[in-house]
């Protein structure tokens, strides 16, 4: 599979958003303006060198099919194509819900069991948007994609349900992530989220 980075994947989705193609006035109209020539000239010529994109006669530009096996078959499992986008950048809930272009609950549904089972994590960070959820591929979820491309996601199974040992663990983390979104990180309120840190690391035998 082919590897794309950020600025990669907003040019392929801007053209999986539009039906498969896209020209200079939907890169115009788009978060892209803010490139200047020269790196839009550089990124389409990145991409058409990586058969990621073909240039038409009328001067638009189709996304491949081998652009479209990366995020957007349908026959990927949601949760693998969760993992590949997060491995090119961390990102939001809302972030992932557009450019994956699935149900928003859907989605969720599938980030809490990657993170349940230690392969995403969430932690809340400050944004221009104020605090929101933003989600990271952690080494299991990389070690999961590297199967994934040696094996095929026929050939894996993603665990649905936590382990029975590692419940209190995740009760814990759930506790932490209650804390950091409800308080402003105030003196007393960092002491506690240090000790359910140490908390952690017993159970875990760090």
């Amino acid at each position: 599979m082919a590897s794309i980075g950020s600025l990669d994947l907003e040019f392929l989705h801007l053209g999986y958003h539009n039906g498969g193609t896209f020209n200079e006035k939907d890169i115009e109209d788009s978060e892209l303006n803010r490139l200047g020539v020269g790196r839009v000239l550089d990124a389409i010529a990145s991409l058409k060198e990586r058969n990621l994109i073909t240039q038409n006669q009328d001067n638009t530009f189709s996304i491949t099919n081998g652009a479209r096996q990366i995020l957007w078959n349908d026959e990927i499992p949601l949760w693998v194509k969760i993992l590949r986008l997060l491995e090119i950048k961390s990102l939001s809930l809302g972030m992932i819900t557009k450019y994956l272009e699935k149900n928003n609950d859907e989605i969720y549904s599938q980030i809490e069991n990657l993170r349940k089972n230690e392969l995403v994590l969430m932690s809340p960070q400050r944004t221009q948007n104020g605090i929101e959820k933003i989600f990271e591929i952690l080494p299991l979820g990389v070690e999961e994609l590297e199967k994934i491309n040696s094996e095929g996601y026929d050939s894996t199974e993603l665990i649905l349900e936590r382990k029975t040992s590692d419940k209190d663990v995740f009760e814990i983390l759930d506790e932490i992530k209650e804390m950091l979104e409800n308080t402003l990180l105030e003196t007393n309120s960092k002491k506690t989220i240090l000790e359910k840190i140490e908390q952690i690391k017993l159970r875990l035998k760090i």
